[in-house]
């Protein structure tokens, strides 16, 4: 006996310092450990009833607020804060504190929250992660984990996983290498999973890969939190991934959803080419934005007339999205005029950092640039191919701001009635162009969108609003088809019937605006009805495993959702 006449099971009270014990808990949400649980937690929303049922009499100040009244007092406190990354540490610490208001607040104010929790800001808190970092949000997986990959997912206290997001942190947004900082990636995009595609937050996974960093300031960084060695290239690399892949697949099944995210491109292509054939795969940078931008294409397509195969397209940039774009594109043209693939890709220009992909440089181009190198003499810079090709649609990947110069949105003004000027490269600061300065350099014509989100501009009298080219319209609804068809591989027909679908939910009312994508005031509808295509297409596949199949999908979609509103406690 020890410790005031308890018997001493586990011998805790009689250790030494220098002896190991194990840190036991049992023990059932209530009381004090109640309000620690971001799950259950609803702080002043906890009725007379339920403050006797769970012992809280007490521990709470004695005014019973409801969940609306919160939202109010917490949107009021955020609306204070003039930096943006203290509106992201705000929302961060209230989804470790109350994950359900956390979620209301995000879907009632999504306009005006996104932005906060995703891109452009989400790019500010990676690149001050090891700074602003408190508790884990995911999993870390790095080298030192070789060999006990499966072991660390069994670490994770969810069971039932449905959707995982995972990085290496080697190309976050437009900032480059941020190691195992990028975790803020995964973390963000699962968020919107929940907030905008219903997924619930129970069933999502971030994952940060940690193989080390490039990255001369991190590498330098007293307060990095990662990794202080160069980045594991090759077998190395490879091994790891391979190890992740089958640990996945072992500990949660076939159907759980893997999204690469903000991988480098010599990495992204070779794992979704790689893992696409044996696992639910999902790559958001190459897939996701050109399911995006290809819905934005279709509804452009209302504005200025004509089809997608009688359209021009030149690309700047000819990476990740570029490629995955072009791809995307060409399919679709495909699709509907019966024309050979290669044909439709002949509409399609790239220009790299090298200037346009021609025939002649065929031999020194990366594979996934290859199908995209037409007959044409050489050109080095943007202008130059904008006045020989005369494009009727520009659309920027490159990463770089400030591209589209004057002279090139002019000369694409110059031959076009409504030039298609899309610059999609985040954060802002790295957009191709404003959209102040594509509608004053086209006079008013043009049909724009952007990656990050612009004001509406006046020009003219007359008011212009921006449409966001954003992720968020299609890989939320995406992973949600996904989920409730019980999907166990991702098909390109998949991905045309997302765009179709987004591209339906553009009104007459959004075109007179000049946006070719909805208001994201409706994304979880519009989100259920890409979830239904998605679904519907991977039935008509095959490729579904839950059956029998429902009557009535965007019904059984929406009855899917997750709701962040309080529940009532026994």
């Amino acid at each position: 006996m020890a410790g005031g006449g308890v018997e001493d099971v586990y011998g805790e009270d009689r250790a030494t310092e220098e002896q190991l014990i194990t840190p036991w808990s049992f023990s059932v949400a209530s009381g004090h450990s109640l309000l620690r649980d971001p799950r259950h937690n609803k702080g002043l929303a906890f009725s007379e009833a339920e403050r006797d049922a769970h012992y809280l009499r007490g521990l709470l100040p004695p005014a019973i607020v409801s969940q609306d009244h919160q939202e109010k007092k917490l949107m009021h406190n955020l609306r204070q804060y003039t930096v943006p990354l203290q509106r992201y540490i705000a929302m961060m610490d209230l989804q470790e504190r109350n994950e359900r208001l956390f979620y209301k607040l995000l879907i009632d104010n999504v306009e005006e929250l996104l932005p906060v929790v995703y891109t452009p800001v989400v790019g500010e808190a990676c690149q001050k992660y090891g700074s602003i970092y408190r508790r884990p949000q995911g999993l870390y997986i790095s080298l030192k984990d070789k060999g006990k990959v499966l072991e660390v997912l069994k670490n994770w206290p969810e069971r039932s996983i449905q959707v995982i997001v995972v990085t290496d942190g080697e190309r976050i947004l437009g900032l480059g290498d941020l190691g195992c900082q990028g975790m803020g990636i995964p973390v963000g995009k699962l968020s919107l999973y929940t907030a905008l595609g219903g997924v619930r937050p129970s069933a999502c996974l971030p994952i940060t890969i940690d193989v080390g960093t490039n990255n001369q300031t991190l590498l330098d960084d007293e307060y990095y939190i990662g990794l202080k060695q160069r980045r594991a290239t090759g077998e190395e690399y490879h091994e790891l991934l391979q190890e992740f892949m089958t640990a996945v697949k072992q500990n949660y099944g076939e159907k759980v959803l893997v999204q690469f995210e903000d991988f480098a491109n010599h990495n992204a292509f070779d794992l979704l080419a790689k893992y696409s054939k044996s696992h639910l795969v999902f790559n958001d940078d190459i897939q996701g934005t050109a399911s995006v931008v290809l819905a934005g294409l279709l509804a452009a397509l209302k504005v200025i007339g004509g089809g997608l195969a009688d359209q021009t397209y030149l690309f700047l940039g000819a990476g990740e999205a570029g490629t995955g774009i072009a791809e995307l594109i060409a399919l679709e043209m495909s699709k509907h005029t019966d024309l050979p693939i290669d044909d439709c890709r002949k509409k399609i220009w790239l220009v790299d950092s090298k200037g346009l992909l021609v025939e002649s440089r065929k031999e020194s181009l990366q594979h996934f640039k290859k199908p995209f190198a037409h007959e044409h003499e050489p050109l080095t810079t943007l202008l130059e191919a904008v006045q020989s090709i005369k494009p009727t649609v520009l659309i920027g990947t490159s990463g770089v701001g400030k591209t589209f110069t004057q002279e090139v949105v002019e000369a694409m003004a110059s031959f076009n009635e409504k030039p298609v000027i899309f610059s999609l490269s985040n954060p802002t600061s790295h957009s191709e162009c404003t959209a102040e300065e594509a509608y004053t350099w086209t006079k008013g014509t043009a049909v724009f969108a952007s990656g990050s989100p612009f004001d509406p501009v006046e020009y003219e009298g007359k008011t212009y609003v921006p449409g966001q080219s954003n992720n968020a319209y299609v890989f939320p609804g995406f992973g949600l088809g996904v989920v409730i068809s019980g999907a166990i591989r991702v098909h390109d027909d998949m991905l045309l019937a997302a765009s179709e679908a987004l591209a339906e939910q553009v009104s007459q009312e959004n075109f007179d605006k000049g946006l070719i994508f909805p208001p994201f005031t409706n994304i979880r509808k519009i989100s259920a009805e890409i979830a239904a295509r998605v679904a519907a297409k991977a039935y008509d596949l095959g490729l579904a495993s839950r059956l029998p199949r429902p009557d009535d999908l965007v019904k059984y979609a929406e009855s899917c959702m997750y709701t962040p509103l309080y529940r009532s406690y026994r």
